[in-house]
């Protein structure tokens, strides 16, 4: 018989980050949880010209198909690198190249 005490039981998210880092995961996720963040914080306005969102290493390549939107965002590269990093939780992108 199984003693349900709740010390017994494993955290979900502990489980989660468990398999992730056996199964070597974790950079994929990391690739999707940067998408959904370039989502989220710049908004459907942005994401209407948004072409292509790549992340390798610790940049972040934006292909945007309006060449005055992406003159606009180069002005304020640190603070878009600041919200995509303090929506994820953690500093996760060093640099923003738009393209």
């Amino acid at each position: 018989m199984r003693n349900n005490k709740k010390e017994d039981f494993l955290n979900m998210s502990d489980a989660l980050s468990d398999f992730k880092a056996q199964n070597k995961l974790n950079q994929g996720f990391l690739k999707v949880d940067v998408n959904d963040a370039w989502k989220e914080v710049m908004g459907p306005g942005v994401m209407s010209y948004t072409t292509q969102i790549k992340f390798t290493g610790e940049k972040l390549f934006i292909d945007l198909s309006s060449s005055v939107l992406r003159q606009e965002l180069s002005y304020g590269r640190s603070k878009i690198v600041d919200n995509l990093n303090k929506h994820l939780g953690k500093e996760v992108i060093k640099t923003l190249v738009l393209r």
